[in-house]
């Protein structure tokens, strides 16, 4: 039977990549010091030590690490997210890949058995547990009760693609809570954050010091927009996910419907001579 469990090196594989991609130093976008035009102090008035002084301390670059500091707390449950959907959007990826769901050559070549009566009973089973994919699980169910009325068959392929359905489904609740929740921490980090930098105008007389309340808002606005970068790729990916799967499911239930045709016993009358010729020597 097919298990849609995370195999453990996918999982791997998974983490790595995202590690990877977490690690990635953030730059900030700044013109190197060496980069800088040269100024011409020469005809420079009182206002001479600005250019100097700008070019003596450039902006510094920052990584991950510093601006999940500057960021505060709320930084970290939302690196978290972004970490989680990293993860998982890769194992989805993989896993819902069609040729791993439906793989072609097997579907072409059961079919075309089935079709011309090549294929038993035992010998169709024994096809569907070698194949260990979610299509097969569904034919396998059909298998299961060949030789019997229409609605039997029908209804062994309903429940067998209400289960690998819900196996296809898996993890896309989780991008759907990501997407919901990230921005909801950022809201949170920038109202703790605007709390601080207000009492900071209260305690330090700040309004006489642009430069620290601009500091606290910037830092305050910071998580919002972390929150946002997170909630937005998630919610991508959980509308592209669940397309897939829908299509994925409309395809399977299409093709069971025709295994349906070729195994049910009151759709044999109408079928081609092989079939009547098996059904004889099964009767015989």
């Amino acid at each position: 039977m097919f298990n849609l469990l995370l195999p453990t090196p996918l999982l791997f594989r998974a983490l790595v990549v995202a590690l990877a991609i977490a690690t990635v130093p953030i730059f900030a976008d700044v013109t190197h010091a060496q980069s800088l035009p040269e100024v011409d102090t020469s005809l420079s008035t009182g206002d001479d030590q600005v250019a100097p002084m700008a070019m003596e301390n450039p902006i510094p670059t920052k990584n991950l690490l510093q601006v999940l500091h500057e960021g505060g707390p709320l930084l970290i449950p939302i690196g978290v997210c972004s970490f989680i959907l990293l993860v998982f959007v890769f194992e989805r990826a993989v896993s819902l890949r069609h040729g791993r769901v439906i793989p072609r050559p097997f579907v072409r070549r059961f079919l075309e058995q089935l079709r011309e009566g090549k294929l038993t009973p035992e010998e169709a089973l024994i096809r569907c547990e070698e194949s260990l994919s979610p299509v097969a699980e569904v034919f396998e169910a059909a298998v299961r009760k060949w030789g019997r009325s229409s609605v039997e068959v029908e209804q062994a392929i309903i429940d067998a693609g209400e289960r690998v359905s819900n196996g296809l489904r898996r993890y896309l609740r989780l991008f759907n809570g990501i997407s919901t929740i990230s921005p909801l921490l950022g809201m949170l980090g920038t109202v703790v954050g605007m709390i601080q930098a207000f009492n900071s105008i209260a305690t330090a007389d700040a309004m006489g010091r642009p430069e620290l309340l601009a500091a606290g808002i910037s830092q305050a606005l910071l998580t919002t927009a972390a929150g946002l970068t997170v909630a937005i790729p998630a919610l991508i990916a959980y509308l592209f996910f669940v397309s897939r799967v829908d299509r994925l499911i409309i395809e399977i239930d299409a093709l069971g419907q025709q295994v349906v045709k070729m195994i049910a016993g009151d759709a044999w009358e109408s079928t081609d001579p092989p079939r009547k010729k098996m059904r004889k020597d099964k009767a015989a």
